[in-house]
Formats: structure tokens, sequence, C-alpha cells
């Protein structure tokens, strides 16, 4: 078993652009309606550049929850997008970028998340001490609304300007 442990943050500002050292398109979708009670996990397709993997992950918010990830065919992968993803499919640009010791994975939302624009990184620890780049903000990593599995039932663009705000 994997235990992700990340924290998720806003940004305060695009100085982070000049540091991107690579980008990938996203696409992915969710194959259960975690609304409908009892869900325990997200289940998901994601297509990354060229491969896709199928993904499952508990349904925790916070710093650290359960993941496990499988390669699955392209092909497949396109297929299950289109035809069993529950609401609509999300769609971002990932754009890796070196602070200090961690690569922060920094994804800007297309379609109907267009506007948002989040930053996650990974930490070894729940405990290890992390200094913040001058483009991270707001951290939202205990905000459900900023998860990708929320995200794809409200999407960022039926928030209200509230909600962008806070």
């Amino acid at each position: 078993m994997a235990r992700e442990i990340e924290r998720k943050f806003l940004l305060k500002s695009d100085a982070w652009r000049a540091l991107a050292y690579q980008q990938t398109h996203f696409a992915q979708g969710y194959l259960n309606d975690i609304g409908a009670g009892g869900a325990k996990s997200s289940v998901r397709v994601r297509i990354e550049g060229s491969q896709a993997n199928l993904n499952i992950k508990s349904l925790e918010i916070g710093l650290s929850r359960d993941e496990y990830e499988y390669p699955i065919p392209l092909e497949d992968g396109a297929r299950i997008l289109a035809t069993l993803a529950v609401g609509p499919v999300i769609e971002k640009i990932r754009y890796l970028v070196k602070h200090q010791q961690h690569v922060w994975e920094i994804d800007e939302f297309l379609g109907e998340n267009l506007g948002l624009i989040v930053a996650e990184v990974e930490l070894s620890s729940e405990t290890e001490t992390l200094t913040l780049p001058e483009w991270a903000g707001l951290e939202v990593t205990n905000i459900a609304r900023y998860y990708n599995v929320s995200l794809s039932k409200t999407p960022y663009g039926l928030w209200s300007s509230h909600e962008k705000n806070h």
C-alpha cells in the first residue's frame, strides 16, 4: 500500500512559470459517484501524456491518504473516459517546478475548471518541514472543494466569487 502525503496551495504570483521545466496534459475522470453515500474511495482513470492509469484513493481530506495506481492500455483509458466517467472529465496542464529539495506539481485547469491553478508538493512524512517558495499562497490542503474529485462534481466555473476568493 502506498500512502500519499501532500500539501496543496493556491498561487499568489506567476513567478513559478519561469521555473517550470516540464509540462504534461492530463485528462481524468471518476468511475464512481462519491456522493452516493458509503463510498470509501475515489476510482479514476487518468491519461497523463501518452500513459493511462487506473487510480484508487481513499476519500480522506488532509495531509495523507491511501493511494494505489496501476498502468492500463492508453486506448482502454481513452474509451473509459469517453464512456464510463461520472461527471465531467477534468483536464489540466501539469507543470513541474523544482524548489529546494522538492518537485512541485502545478496544475493549471482547463475546461469547466479554467482559471484555477493549484500547486501540490509531496512530502516524505507528515512532520517534514517545508520551506514555501515565494509564489506559494494560501494553503488549501484541508479544503475539500480544491480536490480533483470535488472539481469533477462542482467545477471551479460554478463556484461563487466568494468561494473563489477564500
